[in-house]
């Protein structure tokens, strides 16, 4: 029953990775996102075998099925990532699933709107190299506004006062971003990153958040050295945008439970 349920919430995460898609590339563009998709090169609107997430990518070989045109590695990407996050969160909350179907349904659709909203912040910034203030500040006010409804200490839905501590979380873990961005004069950091920061504080406490931001900067060290030797052997650019993996720090943090520091929540 749980396995059946959780390729039901994955089938279903990799649909509204295929709607993140549109967001991410129409978001700042002028165009809604309730317009026909089209092939971005010969502009011909795409059937429903053609918008299938994952599969139609993989039977198409990754080209446009009318102009051979290349189509961009971020359509799979993003609906495979978006399936394991709601996957994921399925797990997570599965015990309320069979407990309460009211409590699942808002703790399910929080978060799924969370996640994929920093998925999107995420896609978006390995695309342009910015964080559109719009995205972080909607992602700061409903992960500020979770804070009366979900303890980033605890798994359901229950009312509650925030504390000070996790009232001013969010704001009191961006300042370190923001610093590393005033000092180097934004070569080290983007003033975006210590603005998504903020949500993400309230979203996951400050030991989280810590724990999340430690791995972030890993992995983006990590990939720092490896485009930095392959940009001098190959002459490649190493601007690495760090909201994903600031994103990807804290979606680990979040379903692994992780605390490497003992602070508050």
């Amino acid at each position: 029953m749980i396995a059946i349920l959780t390729i039901i919430f994955f089938v279903f995460g990799t649909i509204i990775g295929s709607f993140l898609n549109v967001v991410i590339l129409r978001f700042n563009t002028g165009k809604t996102v309730s317009g026909r998709s089209a092939c971005m090169s010969c502009e011909r609107q795409l059937a429903w075998y053609d918008m299938v997430p994952i599969a139609s990518y993989a039977a198409l070989r990754g080209r446009c099925r009318m102009c051979k045109t290349r189509i961009s590695a971020q359509y799979p990407l993003v609906e495979l990532a978006t399936g394991l996050v709601f996957a994921a969160l399925f797990h997570k909350f599965a015990y309320l699933f069979f407990v309460s179907t009211f409590a699942f349904t808002l703790s399910y659709a929080y978060y799924g709107a969370m996640f994929a909203l920093l998925i999107v912040i995420a896609a978006y910034d390995l695309r342009h190299k910015i964080i559109p203030d719009a995205l972080s500040y909607a992602f700061g006010v409903l992960a500020f506004l979770g804070l009366f409804f979900f303890s980033p200490g605890s798994i359901g839905i229950h009312m509650h006062v925030p504390t000070l501590s996790e009232a001013l979380a969010g704001l009191v873990l961006s300042v370190p971003f923001a610093l590393l961005w005033f000092f180097s004069r934004g070569a080290w950091m983007g003033l975006g990153d210590a603005k998504l920061a903020v949500g993400l504080g309230f979203l996951l406490g400050t030991s989280r958040l810590l724990s999340g931001a430690v791995l972030a900067f890993w992995a983006g060290a990590i990939i720092g050295i490896i485009l930095l030797a392959f940009s001098k052997k190959y002459g490649m650019k190493t601007e690495v945008p760090f909201a994903p993996f600031l994103v990807l720090g804290a979606v680990i943090a979040f379903f692994c439970q992780l605390s490497f520091f003992a602070i508050g929540s």
